[in-house]
C-alpha cells in the first residue's frame, strides 16, 4: 500500500515550517506569496493532497453536504442532481452522495447518515414522518427536502404548488371539452402525488364533475403508467382525460393507448403529467406538462442553507412553496367540440 506524503515531508522540502504549509491550504490565511509558492511547489512534486480531517477537528466544519438521492429513472432527478452539484461547490462545499432505494422518501437512510460528519443534509426526496423528521433534528445540521409534509426547528421542506398545478390542469380539461376524468397516482404516500391528486380532484368537484378514477402506482415509473393503462382499457375504455403524476408514467400511458388500442391524443383523449423532462417535449408524446423548477428549487436551498451557516442556528420551520408553470402542448391541444 503507497504511503502518503504528509505536511511534514512538504516543510521538509520547501525549507519552510509545518504551519507554513497549513496556513497555505486554510482559506484567509495569512501567508507570503514566496512561501505559497515554495510549498505548492514541494506538494506538487512530492503529490502531497491537504486531508481534511484536521480542519474538521478545529473549527468542527467538514464543507461536506450529503446529497440523498433515489429513484434515478426519472430524468427529473439527474436534474436534481446536476444542478446541486453545480451550485454547491460554488459556494465551497463538497457533495456526499448518498443513494437511497425510494424514490420519493429518504426516510428509510437517516440510520446511515449518522455516521457522516456532513454540514448539511439536502434531499430532492421527502421525509414523510415526525418520527424521521425527529431523528434528522437530533443531528443538529441544516436539512431540507423537497415536498415534505412535516417539518421541525432543523428542517425546511421546498416544493412547488403541486396543488394549484391539480387545479390549473382539471380547469384546461374542462376547457378542452373534457367529461370523464382519471388520474395515475405515484407511489403511496408521496406528498407530491397526493397534492396533485387533491388539487385536480377538488378542481373537478367545483366544476360539478363528481367521477374521478384513480389508480395508484408502485413509483413515479413508464411501467406505473403502462399497467395504469393496460388496467383501465381491460376495464373498458379511456377516459377523456388522464392527469399523471409525472411525464414517465404519462409517456407509458401514451405508448399503452397507441398499442393496445390504437388512440392518440388529443384526437382520441387528453393527457398531461409533471415535471417537464426532455422527453416530454419530444415529437412523439408533445406531452403538456409542468415545470417543477429544478434550478430555483436547488437554488432557494442553497440559499437557506447559507442562512443557517451565518446565524449558525436552527432553520424555525421554513417551508417554501414555488409555483409550477404549465406548458401546454399538442397532447392538450383542440377544440373543445370534438
Amino acid at each position: 500500500m503507497p504511503r502518503y506524503a504528509s505536511s511534514i515531508d512538504v516543510a521538509r522540502l520547501a525549507g519552510v515550517s509545518q504551519s507554513s504549509v497549513s496556513r497555505t491550504y486554510r482559506p484567509g490565511a495569512s501567508i507570503s506569496a514566496e512561501t505559497r509558492r515554495k510549498v505548492l511547489a514541494a506538494a506538487e512534486h512530492l503529490g502531497y493532497r491537504p486531508s481534511l480531517i484536521p480542519q474538521i477537528m478545529l473549527n468542527h466544519r467538514s464543507y461536506l453536504v450529503a446529497l440523498v438521492i433515489g429513484g434515478m429513472y426519472n430524468p427529473f432527478y439527474a436534474r436534481v442532481l446536476e444542478e446541486f452539484t453545480i451550485q454547491l461547490h460554488a459556494t465551497g462545499h463538497q457533495v456526499l452522495l448518498v443513494h437511497v432505494e425510494s424514490g420519493h422518501s429518504l426516510d428509510s437512510v437517516i440510520p446511515r447518515l449518522a455516521g457522516y460528519r456532513v454540514d448539511a443534509i439536502v434531499s430532492a426526496l421527502a421525509v414523510l414522518s415526525a418520527e424521521a423528521a425527529a431523528a434528522l433534528a437530533a443531528f443538529k445540521i441544516p436539512v431540507v427536502s423537497f415536498n415534505t409534509p412535516v417539518k421541525n426547528e432543523w428542517l425546511t421542506s421546498i416544493s412547488s404548488d403541486n396543488s394549484a398545478a391539480g387545479a390549473e390542469i382539471a380547469d384546461l380539461f374542462i376547457a378542452r371539452g373534457a367529461r370523464s376524468f382519471a388520474y395515475v397516482a405515484g407511489p403511496k404516500g408521496s406528498p407530491a402525488s397526493d397534492d396533485r391528486l387533491k388539487g385536480f380532484r377538488d378542481r373537478l368537484a367545483a366544476h360539478g364533475c363528481g367521477a374521478l378514477q384513480v389508480i395508484g402506482g408502485e413509483d413515479f415509473s413508464y411501467e406505473t403508467g403502462r399497467d395504469a393503462l393496460v388496467k383501465i382499457l381491460r376495464d373498458g375504455g379511456p377516459p377523456e382525460a388522464i392527469f399523471c403524476a409525472n411525464d414517465l408514467i404519462a409517456i407509458g400511458a401514451i405508448d399503452a393507448v397507441r398499442s393496445r388500442a390504437g388512440l392518440h391524443a388529443p384526437e382520441d383523449f387528453l393527457i398531461a403529467g409533471f415535471d417537464d423532462i426532455a422527453m416530454a417535449g419530444w415529437t412523439a408524446y408533445d406531452l403538456t406538462t409542468f415545470v417543477q423548477d429544478a434550478r430555483q428549487m436547488v437554488s432557494e436551498t442553497v440559499r437557506v442553507l447559507q442562512a443557517a451557516e451565518g446565524a449558525r442556528e436552527q432553520l424555525n420551520e421554513i417551508r417554501l412553496v414555488l409555483p409550477a408553470r404549465m406548458i401546454e402542448r399538442g397532447s392538450t391541444r383542440r377544440e373543445p367540440d370534438r
